[in-house]
């Protein structure tokens, strides 16, 4: 069940997708809880401030996941709603992927699968060798993490005992073009985690409380990165979108359609 504020940043999303009739739907409606845990609870930031020198970093590794992101972007102030309203066009800083200079609050361009751990490790141990008390949060998904990046990153991770690198992966068990037990199966998905000397905890990525409780629970006295696997359903929230990998990337998404993806909200 999705209380008020889940279904408004999925309004969000659907503004978004209004504008050009197409989009990651699915891929943005199954992170917006873990995204909203993040910005509600967890990440130091200013939204005044993008560069604030002591910010958490938060990587959209999955960078087709934008929409969600965006979302949180706009309502945290990084800027105007009203650029919701641009998505996509020409004019516009939103673009299908998530650009680095271009949107504020944005770390790294993304889109490119398997980029953003990797990045996220490279400053996770600038951060370590500066002795600075920030965090890196990566997002990534789990058709992502069939590239090998993925597991160079891990062992890098782990290597240099960065405690201050914490992954969410998007477990939502949909990749483009069907499920990921079909098309590269994770399972066993934990005990992988383990055996690259990370920190492990499983969680209902769509569960407010338990995925705050999750993000804050580690033993910080482990030296050991973590890993957060969030068990989610692709296109949360919209029935005919749900575990439906024909609304991965939707595209000429009628006006019918956005009337009635809107009414799934407001049911």
């Amino acid at each position: 069940m999705l209380d008020k504020r889940s279904k408004y940043l999925r309004k969000l999303i659907l503004r978004m997708i209004e504008v050009d009739k197409r989009g990651h739907l699915g891929s943005a409606m199954s992170i917006v809880e873990i995204c909203r845990v993040l910005y509600d609870e967890i990440l130091n930031y200013k939204s005044n401030n993008p560069d604030y020198k002591n910010r958490d970093i938060f990587i959209l590794s999955k960078g087709h996941g934008c929409l969600a992101l965006y979302a949180l972007l706009a309502d945290k102030g990084f800027f105007p709603k009203k650029e919701l309203d641009t998505f996509c066009k020409s004019n516009s800083i939103l673009g299908g992927h998530p650009e680095y200079g271009k949107i504020p609050g944005v770390e790294i361009s993304s889109g490119a699968l398997g980029h953003g751990l990797p990045i996220g490790v490279g400053m996770a141990i600038a951060i370590k060798l500066k002795k600075q008390s920030r965090g890196v949060y990566v997002l990534t998904g789990d058709g992502e993490i069939n590239e090998g990046s993925t597991w160079e990153a891990a062992m890098a991770a782990s290597k240099h005992s960065l405690y201050n690198l914490t992954i969410l992966i998007d477990y939502n068990k949909m990749q483009s073009y069907g499920k990921t037990s079909q098309v590269m199966n994770l399972e066993p998905l934990a005990d992988k985690w383990k055996s690259f000397g990370f920190q492990v905890s499983e969680v209902d990525g769509h569960n407010i409380d338990d995925l705050k409780t999750s993000l804050t629970k580690f033993n910080s006295h482990i030296q050991k990165p973590k890993v957060i696997i969030c068990h989610t359903v692709k296109g949360k929230g919209i029935p005919i979108a749900e575990n439906n990998p024909l609304w991965h990337h939707k595209s000429k998404i009628t006006d019918q359609e956005i009337n009635q993806l809107y009414a799934f909200l407001e049911n």
